[in-house]
């Protein structure tokens, strides 16, 4: 067993890693951004924003559970389980890939964009390559040691926005976008199975390990879903309801405000939840005071982060993006504002994951993404992109009684935690938002 030193050590490196990624790719995003603005029209971010949700989607909607068995798994670290893994994803991934290219059709009717009969198909192609990707990336996960796995992230991408770079450079078009998606992941996939060490993965069907991640696996299929709600129904719904020039707008503003969320959601899936595995607060109240502790610190810096976003989204925009995209900056300030209660409780629910109990997590996130939709739904519907981001918002408010009433089972509800910085951050965020309400009623239909 890991000694509470170097288990404690390793955990807070597992987290200055998964933020220096985080912050890293979104730096390099931010930058590549700014350079394929200037390159392509507002048109072609809405677009491939549609792609992108439709493939997240898919991915959401078939997930077996594999990173998630690997790390929790007695078994996660013997090859036939590793090899078996490796195998289902790569048939999944190919599936998927006919799932992108089915959907199309309906895409392209719903949205009225016929480009979108070519884009998914070959945005898919992305389905393909990543099914290829070894699973010594999530051995690291399980064993909070994420060095190298950052590093080869961090360059992969870096390469991969120069590849889109140069394709927006010299195409001046949305495939730009497509097919430097796809030659990105395909580098991503390539250096991680140079660099990372661990077992060489071979196709592998093992019956019991078949078995075991489907079992663990059942709930995490429909909470996947669950979670593409969450994270996507903001962008699914507008879709419809806005011009695509505005939409490519929104998806710009939307990237920025959730940076912080979206380094709260790495953590929990990074180094949450394999710590739980480790020292779960059920076992011992030792456990419970230094992960409570823990996750105060890491929300207290989100929230502050999320804070400086709220503050100078606008003026920021207004330096870094030329007029057509100005609308970006009051976005910035009501999402980073909305995305309050999703940082203070991402990662909790791990707790329960932690000890085997997937069904909870499916609850939780199920009534989540549910009300989340029907409130965007509306809000869209009456009160338009603003309407849309506080639905985001509400939604989570609205489920913590029953998240609550989860941790509690397993002694990991944080109470005074919570309520305390969740009132802090609501807080300092509505008094950004009073600074620039003039800038945010412009989001009113």
């Amino acid at each position: 067993m890991t000694s509470n030193t170097g288990l404690r050590r390793k955990a807070w490196r597992s987290s200055a890693l998964t933020v220096l990624q985080s912050q890293g790719e979104n730096l390099f995003r931010l930058v590549s951004n700014l350079v394929l603005t200037r390159l392509l029209v507002p048109e072609a971010f809405g677009l491939m924003a549609i792609v992108q949700v439709f493939i997240a989607g898919l991915i959401m909607f078939s997930d077996l559970g594999i990173r998630g068995s690997i790390v929790q798994n007695r078994r996660g670290d013997e090859p036939d389980f590793l090899n078996t893994a490796w195998t289902m994803q790569i048939i999944r991934g190919f599936l998927l890939w006919i799932g992108a290219c089915l959907l199309s059709f309906p895409a392209a009717a719903i949205y009225d964009e016929p480009l979108l009969l070519q884009l998914l198909p070959v945005a898919g192609l992305t389905l393909i390559v990543t099914g290829f990707q070894t699973t010594n990336s999530y051995s690291a996960i399980r064993n909070l040691e994420l060095g190298r796995v950052t590093v080869v992230e961090l360059t992969a991408q870096v390469l991969g926005l120069v590849l889109i770079g140069i394709l927006a450079w010299a195409l001046r078009s949305v495939w730009a976008l497509a097919i430097g998606t796809v030659l990105a992941a395909s580098l991503k996939v390539l250096l991680m199975h140079i660099f990372l060490t661990g077992i060489r993965n071979r196709f592998r069907l093992d019956r019991g390990s078949v078995s075991e991640i489907f079992r663990f696996g059942k709930y995490i299929f429909f909470t996947s879903l669950a979670a593409f709600l969450i994270r996507q129904s903001d962008r699914a719904i507008l879709g419809a309801f806005l011009p695509l020039e505005t939409f490519g707008v929104y998806n710009i503003g939307w990237v920025l405000a959730s940076v912080p969320s979206l380094v709260a959601v790495a953590l929990g899936e990074k180094v949450m939840f394999p710590l739980y595995r480790l020292r779960h607060p059920l076992d011992d109240i030792g456990n419970r005071r230094k992960i409570f502790a823990a996750r105060r610190v890491v929300v207290a810096v989100l929230l502050l982060v999320s804070l400086f976003f709220a503050v100078f989204g606008i003026p920021a925009v207004e330096v870094l993006y030329d007029d057509r995209y100005i609308l970006a900056g009051p976005i910035v300030v009501l999402m980073a504002s909305a995305l309050v209660p999703q940082i203070v409780t991402q990662g909790a629910i791990r707790a329960a994951v932690a000890k085997g109990d997937s069904r909870s997590f499916f609850i939780m996130m199920t009534s989540t993404s549910l009300l989340q939709v029907v409130l965007v739904y509306f809000g869209a519907r009456e009160l338009g992109i603003f309407g849309a981001i506080l639905g985001v918002g509400a939604a989570t408010i609205l489920t913590y009684p029953l998240l609550a009433l989860i941790l509690r089972r397993y002694k990991s509800w944080d109470m005074w935690g919570d309520l305390t910085l969740f009132s802090l951050g609501a807080a300092a965020h509505f008094g950004a938002c009073w600074w620039y309400r003039e800038e945010i009623l412009q989001l009113l239909p």
